[in-house]
């Protein structure tokens, strides 16, 4: 008996998503350690420098590491090529980075979370107005559902903790703006270098200008007199907030795009707002209930339909 054709709902690539989600979680914890850092008095310049010191020698192993056991990588690391990659590297790591540890010493660690969260617009943007992406116009309504849980808590936010918050927020929005720019030009560099050696020449460059920043500013002295609780700190923002999460979250760009990747980040604010309320004795009211419950229904609609679009471009 002859059959028709089927149609078959398109498959969520589970584990690009998987990447990004746990890429994103741990990227969470970053304003925990970063706030925690400085409640001991350690600085905007020095906190980032730690965070790098304990990052650069795990770049720079793994980076020698696949070059000795890809030696097919080295003829790709042309000094255009890496040049570009240095250049992206600095703009998502160093400068995006900068503006949203500046900011976090206006700000809370939750607020922080919720205010980076706007960069998947801007993602989304970025591809419409530069690289040649389609507006997906059936997206808008899940984003203005995570919006929206954003914005009662904003609201929440501005009428409890006015202090510091416009220039707090103006600093983690350019970090927003500046990371969804890099996630774009990133995609194009890992295209060509993979994930694993674009992340690492990108962050070790990105590591090498944070730490002269901090011994400019902040002199090598201040480095002798900190505990070992500061030194504990860097270290845990070194390995869980920044090596994991940036190999994963570059490895779900590679396969899943730079916007399907972003709209994993509605995840990042939850796990700040538990970390925040019983590391860091932040509050947690009904506002924040209710804007989480938005943000996430959201994202869930955002991945199902991105997927969707990326099927049926696929087909035609």
């Amino acid at each position: 008996m002859p059959t028709g054709p089927t149609s078959t709902a398109p498959a969520i690539d589970t584990i690009g998503y998987g990447l990004a989600f746990v890429g994103a979680a741990l990227f969470s914890t970053k304003g925990i350690f970063i706030k925690l850092a400085f409640a001991q008095g350690v600085s905007t310049e020095a906190t980032l420098a730690l965070r790098m010191l304990v990052a650069l020698p795990v770049y720079l192993v793994i980076l020698l590491s696949l070059l000795r056991r890809n030696p097919q990588l080295r003829p790709l690391i042309t000094p255009k090529r890496l040049l570009a990659t240095m250049a992206v590297g600095i703009l998502g790591y160093y400068v995006a980075s900068y503006l949203d540890f500046a900011g976090l010493a206006f700000v809370t660690a939750q607020y922080e979370r919720l205010v980076l969260f706007t960069y998947p617009f801007f993602v989304l943007l970025f591809g419409v107005l530069f690289f040649g992406d389609r507006m997906s116009w059936n997206l808008l309504p899940a984003m203005g559902l995570s919006y929206g849980g954003l914005l009662v808590i904003f609201a929440w936010n501005l009428t409890v903790r006015p202090e510091g918050l416009f220039v707090g927020t103006a600093l983690v929005l350019g970090s927003a703006i500046t990371f969804a720019f890099y996630q774009h030009l990133a995609k194009r560099q890992m295209l060509v270098l993979g994930s694993a050696l674009f992340t690492c020449i990108g962050m070790s460059t990105a590591a090498l200008l944070a730490i002269g920043q901090s011994l400019v500013v902040d002199g090598t002295q201040s480095y002798l007199h900190y505990n070992a609780e500061v030194w504990f700190l860097g270290l845990m923002l070194g390995i869980f907030g920044t090596v994991l999460p940036s190999f994963l979250l570059n490895a779900g760009i590679a396969r899943i795009g730079a916007r399907a990747t972003s709209s994993t980040a509605s995840f990042g604010p939850i796990v700040t707002i538990v970390l925040a309320v019983f590391i860091l004795g932040e509050e947690f009211t009904l506002f924040h209930a209710a804007g989480t419950a938005m943000v996430l229904a959201g994202s869930w609609l955002f991945a199902r339909l991105e997927t969707a679009n990326r099927a049926r471009s696929a087909e035609h």
